[in-house]
């Protein structure tokens, strides 16, 4: 199971995404791609198995994924302070791989009818939710 996970800004979600996923889920192999140096290097630091920065690195690894994990922000064109190019968005929201997304208002986009949950909760869903999709 391929599994790309996609962050941002300071990579503090998808740090702690890639952490759980690769305690809950036996044989993933989570691929890190961050906007920037940073948000890869916190991911690659919390075990993701390949790591690469920036928007081709977005666009190659949704080709490759069954499961593509991130903030919401990952399919809105200029969202997390603009790191999020249109064509990374386009790239996740065209991918055939299941999307898991983590409802995060910030950055002028409000996601309404959410309960209002802990990040640690949030992550937690999001692997629940790739172990449901998976069958697992």
């Amino acid at each position: 199971m391929n599994i790309l996970v996609i962050d941002a800004q300071g990579g503090g979600i998808g740090k702690q995404l890639v952490a759980a996923i690769k305690e809950k889920i036996a044989g993933a192999v989570v691929t890190a791609v961050g906007t920037n140096s940073t948000a890869t290097a916190a991911m690659l630091k919390a075990g993701a198995d390949y790591a690469a920065t920036g928007e081709n690195a977005v666009v190659v690894g949704c080709r490759k994924a069954d499961f593509i994990v991130g903030p919401i922000g990952i399919v809105i064109a200029d969202a997390l302070f603009g790191e999020i190019t249109p064509r990374m968005a386009q790239a996740v929201g065209q991918s055939s791989a299941k999307r898991i997304l983590i409802p995060i208002s910030h950055c002028d986009n409000i996601v309404v009818g959410v309960a209002d949950l802990s990040i640690s909760a949030l992550i937690q869903n999001a692997v629940q939710a790739i172990q449901s999709c998976a069958g697992k």
